[in-house]
Parts: structure tokens; C-alpha cells; sequence
């Protein structure tokens, strides 16, 4: 089969490039920003970061076999005396951008394109694994769903893959359309529109603004477009585009789940049908969130032609993506790491979680604070009072300013609640808690560090 190469005829193709000694460019079938990851034939692209400016990893781009070097176009002095074509630009993250778009074009590749709210990651991932029983997958890794992680994620594609599940994260307006203008999906789909990133994105308008980008992008290609039929704001988007597919628990949709049961730790069971298709599967997961995202990836994944027997097959290898609902069990003892990030929907979704698991008797919470809520944040920390009490959650322990206010609004309720000012104190307090006969959850937002606390009760009960 062959390999996806771009060439000299390509490279003029970048906007504002300036190309020196042209005549020297050979094919290239590699394309990165990481001079670790440079192998004869590659073409090192110099990105400027917060931490690191790859213009300082030139010259071990060379030595490690680059044969074709993008620069800022106001650096090419330092690199009078390197021997190669270089080319130069004046925004080398652009030019990424351009040349992932190009590469992108020479791609035949089931390109899928997801976003949301919630659960993309966790979607991603378990639709990679249920498309890997039948097709060579590529996919995003972790979160590298940025202006820079898309377009890395297309040039790891080639010829050799089938299929590609691409993830789109944003956090300002536009972000989506410029990521989504680069895969340019054949299929793409929406988890659900939340309360996430409001600090820039407004509202949930706001957000359904920013995310609509990538079903613009999809329709443009002529793709399928698969709908959340139980999330309100998708729904009403049914009659604005064209070659849609609905899934959804709730009304008359073409995919339709229903959770049967949950088992007594928290795994549901799910029936999905879809066409002439019944399938029932128990998850491998934990908690309604992870039936909705295994509903998502299943309609794309039975849409694509995979076999009940193929989907089962593939529900028994899904694993927990880092940090999102990572259960971990010890003797008379259960931990919900669920640490990677938080949102309002999520957090409500995973306490839901805590007081439906039967094994334990005492149900726990330790919560940091949730980010990126603009100027409703105590108002949404604060909405998490009636999910408490509803749940039966017996303690509360808090970190943040926003839980802050949670936990003021829970005093003289029905429960143990404590506020901690300081990630020391809260430390300790974990050190002296005895968590035997309890399901703990452990949840915050990245910048909260809740990783820390969830470490430091799983070393109190191996110690």
C-alpha cells in the first residue's frame, strides 16, 4: 500500500511559505514538532509554546535525520549555516494547520470527528476499541484535541488505517471550526451540550454556537451526522442538516438504548437496538454517563457495519480512559477516581453513580472545585445540593472557593460536611480517615489536582 508523502509541488501550497533550496526536497512521510520523535525523511516543524519554542530543537532535528525544516521567517539567520530545504512561514502553527489539511486530502480514511460537553474522550476511546474488531484504527490520544493536537492526530494517519476517531475539544469561540475545517469528517457527532468552558462560551447558546462548527464542517463533506435525540439543544438540529442518524433512552429514535439494570457495584446493563439489530451487554464501566457515551460509540460503530457479535466482542476490552470514573476496589472499599475533570452535568452524573452502588453502606464525596463557569460559578457549585440530599450521600469533605459555597448551602442538612482551606489540611484529614465499609469519589476540575487526594487514600489502604 502507499504511504501518504507530500512533495515539493505541496509545500508551495502553504500560505506565505518561502521555500530555500527547493530543488533539494525529497517525498516526505513523516511530519512532526517533536525532535525526539524525527526519522530520516521527516520534516521538523519549529512550534513556539508556553513552555518551549521548537526553534531551540533544530539542530537536534537534524542530527536525528530531519531532511526538510519549517521555521518563523524571522529565525532564518540563525540557520544560515544548516545544509537543507527550509522552508519558512510567519506562523508555524498555521502552516501545521495547512500542511495537516494537505495531508488530510491524500487520505482514504474514514474520517470520524467527535465533540461535547461530556464524554468525548471516554466516547472516543470506546468506540476505537469496538471499531478495532473489524477495522485498523487510528485515534486521538488522550486529549490532544487542540488547534495543534488535531492536526498531529491527521498527520499519525496513513494509508495503512482504516479508520480514524478524532477528537475536537474547545474552550473559545472558533476553535472547533478551524479543527473541524482540518479533518474534514465523514461522520461526526455531538455528546451533549452542558454547562462547560461558560467562562468564555457564554451559555449553553454559546456553546451550541461553538460545537455546531464541526456539523457544519461534516455536511460540507457530504457526511452522517449523528444526533443526541435526548439532549434538547440537538434534537431541535434533526431538520437542519442533512443524512442524520438519532440515537437516544428516550423517544422514537433509529438507535434506542435502555438500561435493563445496573449491577450491584454500578455497571449497567445495556440493550440497544438498531434496525433488525437486539443486543444486551453489561459494561465493562461504571455509572449512566458511561452507558450514554456507549450508546453514542455503538450507533456509529453498528452504523459502520460491526456484527452484534463483533460490538460484544469489543465491550469486553473497553477500559477506563485515565482519571475518568477509574474504580478502584480494595478489601471492603471502593474508590471513584474520576479526577481527570469536572463539569456540573458530570459531577451530578457521577454522585447519581455513588448512591446507586449497593456494596457499601457509607457513600462519600470529596469535591474541588469545577473551572470554567464564568460568572454563574457559585450558582451552578451550589446546584449540587439537591443531587446530594436526592442521593443519600453521607459525607462531604470540599477544597475551592466554589464548593465552598456548596458545602455552606449543605450545613444542617442530613449529612457530615467539612470545608478545607488548604490542600495540606485536606491531606491530612485523608491520612487519619478511615474508609472501610465507604465508596469514596474523589472529583474536581484539572487545575484542582484531586489526583493528589485519591493517591493518598489508595497508599493509607495499601500501607
Amino acid at each position: 500500500m502507499n504511504r501518504v508523502t507530500l512533495n515539493i509541488e505541496d509545500f508551495f501550497e502553504i500560505p506565505t511559505a518561502e521555500i530555500f533550496n527547493p530543488g533539494e526536497i525529497k517525498p516526505v512521510r513523516i511530519v512532526t514538532i517533536d525532535s525526539r520523535k524525527v526519522k530520516k525523511g521527516s520534516l521538523f516543524i519549529a512550534i513556539k509554546g508556553k513552555r518551549f519554542d521548537g526553534h531551540s530543537f533544530v539542530r537536534s532535528a537534524v542530527e536525528n535525520g530531519a531532511t526538510v525544516l519549517l521555521i518563523n521567517r524571522k529565525r532564518i539567520n540563525e540557520f544560515d549555516d544548516i545544509d537543507l530545504p527550509i522552508i519558512t512561514v510567519k506562523n508555524t502553527t498555521k502552516a501545521l494547520g495547512e500542511i495537516a489539511k494537505l495531508w488530510r486530502k491524500k487520505l482514504n480514511v474514514k474520517i470520524i470527528g467527535l465533540t461535547g460537553s461530556n464524554g468525548k474522550t471516554s466516547t472516543k476511546d470506546m468506540l476505537a476499541t469496538l471499531l478495532n474488531e473489524k477495522y485498523k484504527v487510528n485515534k486521538t490520544e488522550n486529549n490532544n484535541n487542540n488547534h495543534i493536537g488535531v492536526p498531529l492526530t491527521v498527520l499519525a494517519t496513513n494509508q495503512s488505517h482504516d479508520v480514524l476517531v478524532a477528537e475536537l475539544g474547545t474552550n473559545h469561540f472558533g476553535e472547533i471550526e478551524y479543527t473541524a475545517k482540518i479533518l474534514q469528517p465523514d461522520i461526526a457527532l455531538i455528546t451533549n451540550i452542558g454547562d462547560s468552558h461558560l467562562e468564555y462560551l457564554k451559555n449553553r447558546k454559546g456553546v451550541l454556537k461553538e460545537k455546531i462548527a464541526l456539523f457544519d464542517e461534516t455536511q460540507n463533506n457530504k457526511g452522517k451526522i449523528f444526533i443526541n435525540y435526548d439532549d434538547p439543544m440537538l434534537k431541535n438540529l434533526y431538520n437542519k442538516f442533512n443524512n442524520c442518524t438519532t440515537y437516544g433512552f428516550k423517544n422514537n429514535v433509529e438507535v434506542k438504548g435502555k438500561i435493563l439494570d445496573y449491577t450491584d457495584d454500578g455497571r449497567p446493563v445495556v440493550k440497544i437496538k438498531y434496525k433488525n439489530k437486539k443486543m444486551k451487554n453489561t459494561l465493562p464501566l461504571y455509572g449512566e454517563q458511561s452507558a450514554k457515551n456507549y450508546l453514542a460509540a455503538v450507533s456509529i460503530a453498528a452504523n459502520l457495519g460491526l456484527t452484534k457479535e463483533q460490538i460484544k466482542k469489543g465491550t469486553e476490552k473497553i477500559s477506563v480512559t485515565g482519571g475518568r470514573l477509574n474504580v478502584k476496589q480494595r478489601d471492603n472499599f471502593l474508590l471513584i477516581d474520576d479526577t481527570y475533570n469536572a463539569s456540573p452535568d458530570s459531577t451530578k452524573g457521577v454522585i447519581v453513580l455513588v448512591a446507586r452502588i449497593k456494596t457499601y453502606e457509607r457513600k462519600v464525596l470529596i469535591l474541588g472545585d469545577m473551572f470554567e463557569l464564568g460568572k454563574d460559578k457559585i450558582k451552578l457549585h451550589r446546584s449540587l445540593s439537591s443531587i446530594i440530599i436526592k442521593s443519600g450521600i453521607d459525607e462531604l469533605y470540599t477544597i475551592g472557593t466554589g464548593m465552598k459555597a456548596l458545602h455552606e448551602k449543605l450545613i444542617n442538612k442530613k449529612l457530615i460536611t467539612k470545608h478545607f482551606r488548604t490542600r495540606k489540611s485536606l491531606l491530612k484529614f485523608i491520612s487519619n480517615y478511615d474508609p472501610q465499609n465507604t465508596v469514596i469519589l474523589v472529583k474536581g476540575s484539572r487545575g484542582m489536582l484531586m489526583e493528589e487526594f485519591a493517591n493518598k487514600i489508595l497508599s493509607k489502604i495499601k500501607s
